[in-house]
Order: structure tokens, then sequence, then C-alpha cells
């Protein structure tokens, strides 16, 4: 761990002095690593310089993905700025940003809402129901979204793009294929994918099958089962240019992962097995871009969607004749409406409302097999429940000079109605109204400051209104008395950026009204403590942010960010739950030549100590908090066109260690491979 600080803390040293020697020009060299001047849509709805916008920004882009050999979507953030990534199962995967995590942080794919009325508090799948061989970017938003994406970005905004065709003055076809392996028998997967294209119309269709074998972590530790499942998708999207000014868009998404176990469960409580069979997602949008010369309706969106989330959970205890099976299938129709408007060369202005209606069919039987018996209950959530969101927004941006304004207003209205068979039909209909107001100021070429300052909410769903049944390590019963969470954000910083050398430092502090938090009751069901939601926490988070990277050399590359992060529970008198301890990476790449590329990396996180009651009583977290560790990677890439070969050394030293509120301990020394062919 002291190797990790003493190796940032030189980077950052480097960077200092690049700082006092470089001077400052319009560079547009970009990394995804680093403060740049790249673009984002994430931040305000529409493309914004990074460099300029008065929040912490990060994007993934293409050449930064295509070098990784990530198993999933979330291990795709695993070591990003800003991004804490904590795995209950190896189908799992939840990414914290600003020290919160599940239902305080809004997913987003093509601009389209992940989080839906079943979304669970606290570290969750979802994000791992996409397959990274769709994704071309990521965009990480840092901050509170709530005025631009409604309830649930408290924390940030994680906004996946998936790949999409594009159009050619004559009929192209160009396939593409991936091929990923990992020793230890850890993954074998494989990707196909076709592109057709003309003036008009542009086509891309794929599938992909994954297996994944049980981990292997760190000395000592060893091959960790049951962790492997398998997993299939499709993916589509299909482009036609109606005329020069519209463009209509259709995309489908289907993945399925089958036998994905929980392993901490079975290790730690007994079961025989306790698994998702199957998790299943499926996807469709059209989305209808119109582009006009008049101001006002400068670019016009439309855009209807529908996901289906269908969670099968089985599991049965050892010694125990009754196997449970919960299934929760959960539909979401969405219809969004935005128009940009450049009102003035400064003045761009951002106009949208937005409607979500989600369904939820939940139900529970347990199967006795000494009696040959079925009993039907109540599922995890109540049958039938539905929850529908409204809103409307208005976001400004101002240029002036050395500033840039950004403002905005959203007003959400929620109905919520929950037929529960123990106490009744329910319904709840909360709203809110958020804002938000940052300012950046170019003090030197180069160099900007800048401040934001935002409110936010998160609504409760259904799982919070209505949940009934085991959860983790709990017994948890409905509450349909609850409030939305509200929260107020404030954030400073610099950002700066030379032809070789960029960086960036922030601080913030998050305070939190009303969070609904678990109080546990003296019950105690199927031997688990029953906890009951409630409004009762009043919370912050405070934090402090660096980045850096300094291209010494046109063949040399250095880089590191690191992340603090303080949450205290003022109500309890405690720390906040599952606060990430600080953590950070550092890399060095070297580029021999154009076609060859070498990367050795160290991702870091101190020891976690503190914990609330709610992380002592978590069985994935040891008693006495979570070890610091560091691990060593090694990467090479190698570009001979079609083709690409990457093939990556993890944890050179062999180093057992687990992420904070893991569920499963981090991989060991192991060789991952991925072969890709683009033509």
């Amino acid at each position: 761990m002291k190797t990790c600080i003493i190796f940032f803390l030189v980077v950052f040293s480097l960077v200092t002095a690049a700082a006092q020697e470089s001077p400052a020009t319009d560079s547009t060299e970009v990394s995804p690593q680093a403060i740049s001047r790249e673009v984002c849509i994430t931040a305000r709805r529409q493309w914004q310089e990074n460099f300029r916008l008065p929040v912490v920004t990060n994007v993934l882009d293409p050449v930064y993905l295509n070098k990784r050999t990530v198993r999933s979507v979330p291990e795709m953030l695993f070591g990003a700025p800003g991004i804490f990534l904590q795995k209950t199962n190896q189908g799992g995967g939840s990414p914290f940003l600003r020290g919160l995590t599940g239902q305080q942080t809004l997913l987003l794919v093509d601009g389209i809402r992940i989080n839906n009325a079943t979304f669970r508090s606290g570290p969750n799948q979802y994000l791992n129901t996409l397959d990274p061989f769709w994704i071309s970017r990521v965009e990480i938003l840092e901050s509170s979204g709530s005025v631009e994406y409604g309830s649930d970005a408290i924390g940030g905004v994680v906004q996946v793009f998936t790949k999409a065709p594009e159009f050619s003055d004559t009929t192209t076809f160009k396939p593409e294929a991936n091929f990923q392996w990992g020793s230890g028998g850890m993954e074998t997967s494989g990707q196909a994918a076709l592109q057709a294209s003309g003036r008009r119309w542009a086509v891309r269709a794929g599938g992909a099958y994954r297996q994944f074998g049980d981990l292997i972590a760190g000395k000592g530790l060893g091959k960790e089962s049951p962790n492997g499942y398998d997993q299939w998708s499709v993916e589509a999207k299909a482009l036609f240019r109606v005329n020069r000014r519209l463009t209509l868009t259709a995309a489908y998404q289907d993945l399925q992962q089958n036998d994905v176990p929980v392993y901490h469960k079975v290790i730690l409580e007994n079961f025989k097995y306790n698994r998702f069979d199957p998790q299943r997602r499926q996807f469709a949008y059209a989305r209808l871009q119109s582009i006009s010369e008049n101001k006002w309706w400068r670019k016009t969106e439309w855009t209807i969607s529908r996901q289906f989330v269908h969670e099968v959970r089985e599991n049965q205890k050892n010694g125990n004749p009754v196997q449970v099976t919960e299934t929760d299938k959960t539909s979401t129709n969405g219809l969004q409406f935005n128009v940009l408007s450049s009102i003035s060369a400064a003045w761009d202005m951002n106009t949208g409302a937005e409607w979500y209606g989600d369904a939820v069919r939940s139900d529970k039987s347990e199967w006795n097999e000494n009696t040959q018996v079925n009993t039907l209950k109540r599922g995890l959530y109540p049958d039938r429940a539905t929850m529908q969101t409204w809103a409307a927004y208005n976001l400004h941006s101002f240029t002036w000079k050395r500033f840039f304004l950004t403002g905005g207003l959203r007003y959400n209205y929620i109905r919520l109605k929950a037929p529960d068979e123990n106490i009744g039909n329910s319904t709840v209909e909360p709203s809110a109204l958020v804002g938000n107001l940052g300012l950046s100021c170019e003090l030197l070429r180069g160099l900007r400051v800048f401040a934001n300052a935002a409110s936010a909410f998160r609504a409760p769903n259904v799982d919070d209104l209505g949940t009934l049944g085991i959860v983790d390590f709990r017994y948890e019963l409905p509450n349909y008395g609850l409030q939305p969470e509200k929260s107020r954000s404030y954030e400073a910083g610099l950002k700066m950026a030379t032809s070789n050398w960029k960086a960036g430092f922030s601080a913030y502090h998050l305070h939190l009204d009303g969070l609904i938090g678990r109080v546990r009751t003296r019950d105690s069901i199927q031997g688990y403590a029953v906890y009951r939601k409630e409004n009762l926490t009043e919370a912050y988070v405070r934090g402090l942010e660096f980045q850096a990277e300094w291209k010494w050399h046109s063949k040399w590359l250095v880089s590191g960010h690191a992340t603090y992060t303080f949450g205290q529970n003022t109500t309890a008198g405690e720390p906040l739950r599952r606060i990430p301890p600080f953590n950070g990476r550092v890399y060095v790449q070297y580029t021999p030549w154009q076609q060859f590329e070498l990367r050795a990396e160290s991702i870091f996180a101190a020891d976690q100590r503190r914990l609330a009651q709610g992380d002592i009583d978590d069985n994935r977290i040891a008693d006495n908090g979570t070890p610091g560790w560091y691990i060593l990677n090694l990467t090479a890439t190698y570009r001979y066109r079609p083709f690409q070969l990457t093939a990556e050394v993890h944890n050179i030293l062999n180093e057992a260690y687990r992420t904070h509120g893991s569920g499963v301990d981090g991989i060991g020394r192991s060789l991952w491979l991925r072969c890709s062919v683009q033509f």
C-alpha cells in the first residue's frame, strides 16, 4: 500500500513540474483517464466540452475500452476515476459514485433509464445485464444529476452508449468478431456481428456467448466455488435517413444469464444452493431525430422505449426439504421528448418531458421434497404493483467571454400503487422540484476554476415500499409511508490542460435528508433479524478527487487518480453505510511504435475500518473492516489491421484482496487474452 501511495506522489510531483515548464496551448489530445478537452453528452443532455463544464465528468472512449480484457460492463469501470466497484457475486457489480450506489445512482443506456421500480437498495447486478461487446463508450457524471435525468441520480450518473452502424456512400458489409479467454477456465467467450450500410440506411446485428468458470482468487484463497455461470446475448441497431433532416434509430437488446450463484450465501449462510436462474433483460427503443435551422427547434428528439426484466431466484438450505423459487417480472415503458434550442451563439436551452411506467409481477413458490406439495405465497414485491413517473425540465447553458454558466429546473410527479394482500391497497404520490446552478471560469489559458450547486431526489419505489422477505442478511417488512430522499450538493475545483499534461482537483459536500434506512426490530423470522425501512436518516458525504496525466515523451504516458470519501450518518452518530475507502489507480503507458502498446498499472484501496452498524451486521464485511490492498497488472496490445490482440497478466503478485462490501474476492494471478477482428 505504501508503494502505491509513494508512486502516486511521484506522479503528482512530475505533473506539477510539467505544469511549471509547459506553456498552455489549445490541445485536443484525449485520454479517458484524465481531465481533457474531449466532449460528453451526459452532463447537460447535449454535447459539451468536458474542460469547461462546472462538474466532474469522465469518458471511457472506444480506444480505451478496446484495450481492456474485462468480463462484464461493471468490470469496465474497475479502476476508472471517481468509481469504486463492489461485487456481491461474479454475476453482479455495482458502481459507487461519491459514496453512493444502487438506487442512489442512475444507470442509463443510450439516454434511457435502466433503473426501474424494483431497483434494489445498495449494491445490485443490473449493470451486468449489458454485454461489454455491445459497448462503444461510457460516460460518468460525478455529481447530482436529478435535474437532467430525474429520480435516483443523487450520487451521479453512469451512461452506457452501445455501438451504432454508420452510413456509407456505397453498399458495404463490415463483419467483426471477438474472442476472449481467461486462464484457469475463468472465461471462454465469443462474439460476432455484421454491419451493412448504404447512403440512407445502416444496420448492425450480432450475438455473443460467454462461459464463466469459478473465480480463482489470490494466494491462500484459490478457487471459490460456486461462482461460474453462462450468458448469451443478441443485439441489433438500425438507422434510417428519412430525409436530409430526419433520422430514425431502432434498437433491440436481449441478454440472459443462467444459473448465476450468489457465492457468499452458499459459503456463509448454510445454503445448499442460492442462485439467479435465469436473470434476463430485454430492451428496445425507437428514436426519431429532427434537425432544423430554426433556432428554437435546432434538434428535436422523440424516443419510445420498452424494457422487460425477468429475474428468478432459487434457493434451498442444507437439511431443509423446501425449495424456494421467487419470480419477479418488471415491464417498463418510456416516452421522452427533448428539444435543443440555440437561442444565440452564447445561449443554448434544452427543454423536455418524459414519462415512464412500470408494472411488476411477483410471486413465490415453496416445493416440499418430502410431502411433494407446492405452496404459493406472496412474492418479494406486491403483485401487480405499478409506478408511473411524469417529468418536465428546462436546462440552460451560457457562454460569455471566459465564463460558462449552467442552470436548470425539473419537476417530477410519481404515482405508485401497490395492491398488498397483507395490508390492503396503497397509493403513494410523491413529487419533487429540483434545480442546479454551475459556473466555470478560465483564469488563464488552460486553467479553469469551477463551482456547482444542485438539489436532487430519489422517489421511493416498489422495492422500498413493498419488500417482504429475505434480502441479503435480513428479513424486510413493507412500509407504504415513505417519502422521497432529498439531497443538496456543493462542489468546487480546478481543471488544467496543456499540450502534454492534464490535471484536475475537486472537493464536494453532499447533504442527504430523509434518507431511507433500515431499522432493526426486536423480531426474528426464519433465523433472520427483521428490518423495516424508514425516512429517519440525515447524513452527509464529503470527498476529494484528484486526476493527473503527463505525456512527457511521444512514446510515454504517466497517469494517476485518487478519491477520498468520508460519510457520516448524523442521525445515528455513526459512519454512513458502505463508504468506499481511499482508492485510486496509477499507470505508465509505453508505445514504442504505432501498432504496439505496453501498459503497467496499479489499482489500490486503503483499509476501511469506519463501519456503520449495518456494515458490522453484513456478513460480507469482516468484523474489523476490510484490509487495504493493491494489485499490479501488465497489459500489451498489438494492432495489425484488421486484427488486434490484447494480453493482460492480472494481479502479478497474486495478492489476496476484496473490494469493500463485496461477497467475492478479487481475481488472483491470471492471464487474459482478447483477439478482435474488425473490417
